[in-house]
């Protein structure tokens, strides 16, 4: 999947297999922010990607996985869109289940049960604390599925094309097979300092507030939080090569070792095409 100013790409092998030919999703695109100038705002641009970032993500999920069907006495049976909306549904609910509603439930028990863990500080550090540990168990267990590591290799071979295209080299496989799997921009840095900040945002939420209180605000606090890191991932960008800023981005460039794996050339032949195809929709 590429993402330009005004173009949306997602390339996929028919069927997944790695010699069969590659479908387009192609879209123009106009961002939010030029439809309602208010959504430009610092911070709240923030909010305003990540809305349209999943949803994009769930157009280029519906579309990868209905080209991945394989055909059966000349048909393919497609997942409708209703079905894939439910199953993001569902995932988002785990999600905020598991890293959000579960650590503060586990904090809460340890403070019924100590009185230290009461106090505002040692609470919310702990809540923080077991939201990373879950966070990087997750994503560690689902590294070793077969799928998930192609998706994997996917991720990594988007970040190879994309550094090629931002070294200003032809895009070819083997420009792009030099090039890092590491991107400073991406989602899953974007990831970590969310849970960063939401540690150093939910402090400020008293730790003798009922359980129900803590898991409300939080939930309010997200957006501000997503908007905050959006503005941090902009910034750290043009500051590269800043010693502090370099400290700063490093939990997330190392979060990135486990979200993307090396690809292989018909994986960076698919990155190729959809970024290919999306600056081909720019215009001139």
């Amino acid at each position: 999947m590429m993402r330009s100013p005004h173009a949306f790409t997602v390339a996929v092998r028919r069927g997944g297999r790695p010699e069969a030919e590659i479908a387009i999703l192609k879209q123009t695109l106009r961002p939010l922010g030029e439809r309602f100038p208010f959504l430009k705002k610092k911070i709240i641009r923030g909010s305003a990607a990540l809305f349209e970032a999943m949803w994009l993500g769930i157009r280029a999920l519906n579309f990868s996985a209905n080209e991945a069907l394989e055909e059966k006495d000349g048909k393919k049976e497609e997942i409708g869109p209703l079905a894939m909306a439910g199953t993001m549904i569902v995932a988002l609910a785990f999600a905020l289940g598991l890293f959000l509603a579960l650590p503060l439930l586990l904090t809460n028990l340890l403070g019924a049960q100590y009185a230290a863990f009461k106090g505002n500080l040692l609470f919310n550090l702990t809540d923080g604390a077991i939201r990373v540990a879950l966070f990087l168990g997750y994503v560690s267990g689902i590294s070793f599925m077969k799928d998930i590591r192609r998706v994997f290799q996917y991720h990594g071979a988007e970040h190879k094309v994309i550094g090629a295209f931002e070294a200003g080299l032809p895009l070819t496989v083997e420009n792009a097979r030099g090039r890092s799997c590491i991107h400073p921009r991406c989602g899953t840095s974007f990831l970590m300092v969310v849970i960063v900040l939401s540690i150093l945002m939910f402090s400020m939420i008293p730790g003798s507030w009922p359980l129900w209180a803590k898991a409300a605000s939080r939930v309010v606090l997200l957006p501000l939080v997503a908007g905050l890191a959006y503005e941090f991932i902009k910034y750290s960008a043009k500051k590269r090569g800043n010693q502090l800023v370099d400290m700063l981005i490093l939990p997330g460039l190392l979060l990135q070792r486990l979200t993307t794996r090396d690809p292989s050339d018909d994986q960076i032949e698919v990155a190729i095409r959809a970024m290919d195809e999306a600056l081909a929709m720019e215009p001139r």
